[in-house]
C-alpha cells in the first residue's frame, strides 16, 4: 500500500514539474514558441512526450491539455496574423476564430502524449531484447508525438480555416493544401527530428534517476 501511495505522490509531483515547465516555456520568449511572422514554431510538445512516457497516457493527455490551453491563451493575448485558428476570441484582418479554433488548439495537443506513450510501448514490445531498443523506441515515440501535433493541427486548419489561413498568411498558391503541406515538411519534420533526439536523450537520464 505504501509503495502505491509513494508512486502516486511521485507521479503527481513529476506531473506538477512538467506542468510548470510547459507553462514556463509558453511565457518565456523564444523558449517554447519561436515566432516566424505568420505563425509560431514550438518545442513545447517535448515535455508532454517525456511526461507521457514516464507517467503514462492519462498524465500525457493532461500535459497535452496544459499545452493546448497555453496555446489558446497565447494566441489570444499575443496574436499573430493567423492566431484566429487557435482562438475564438481573435479577429485579425477580417478573419475570425470560432469554436473550431478551440478544437485545433487543444485536441491535437491532448493526443501528443497518448500517441507517444503507446508508440513507445509498441516499439519496446516489438524490439524486446534487441540492443539499443529503448533508445530507438524513445526516438520513434518522440517523432510520433511531434508529428501527431503537426498533422492534426495543420489538417484541422485546412479543414476548418483553409482559405482564410492562406489569405491571412499572404500565400499566393493555387491549391490551399500546398501551403499546409509546405508547413508540415518545412517545420513539422524538423520539429519531429528534434523531439526524437531530445526525448531519447532526456528520458534515458530520467529513467536512471527514477530507478535509483
Amino acid at each position: 500500500m505504501n509503495m502505491r501511495v509513494d508512486k502516486k505522490v511521485m507521479d503527481m509531483s513529476l506531473a506538477g514539474i512538467f506542468t510548470a515547465i510547459i507553462i514556463a516555456m509558453s511565457v518565456v520568449p523564444f523558449l517554447g514558441y519561436i515566432p516566424l511572422g505568420f505563425m509560431n514554431a514550438t518545442i513545447i510538445h517535448v515535455p508532454v512526450i517525456i511526461g507521457a512516457i514516464l507517467l503514462g497516457p492519462k498524465y500525457g493527455a493532461y500535459l497535452g491539455l496544459v499545452f493546448g490551453m497555453t496555446s489558446l491563451i497565447k494566441a489570444t493575448l499575443t496574436p499573430t496574423v493567423t492566431s484566429f485558428v487557435f482562438s475564438p476570441f481573435v479577429t485579425i484582418g477580417g478573419y475570425s476564430g470560432n469554436m473550431w479554433s478551440v478544437v485545433i488548439a487543444i485536441v491535437p495537443r491532448v493526443m501528443i502524449g497518448v500517441v507517444a506513450y503507446y508508440v513507445y510501448e509498441l516499439v519496446m514490445k516489438v524490439a524486446h531484447g534487441m540492443k539499443g531498443s529503448q533508445t530507438v523506441a524513445l526516438w520513434i515515440a518522440g517523432i510520433a508525438g511531434a508529428m501527431t501535433n503537426t498533422l492534426l493541427v495543420m489538417n484541422g486548419i485546412y479543414i476548418f480555416f483553409g482559405n482564410s489561413y492562406v489569405a491571412a498568411s499572404n500565400k499566393a498558391v493555387e491549391r490551399v493544401y500546398d501551403v499546409i503541406l509546405g508547413i508540415i515538411v518545412s517545420f513539422g519534420i524538423p520539429e519531429a527530428i528534434v523531439a526524437g533526439i531530445l526525448t531519447a536523450a532526456i528520458v534515458k537520464v530520467l529513467f536512471k534517476i527514477k530507478n535509483h
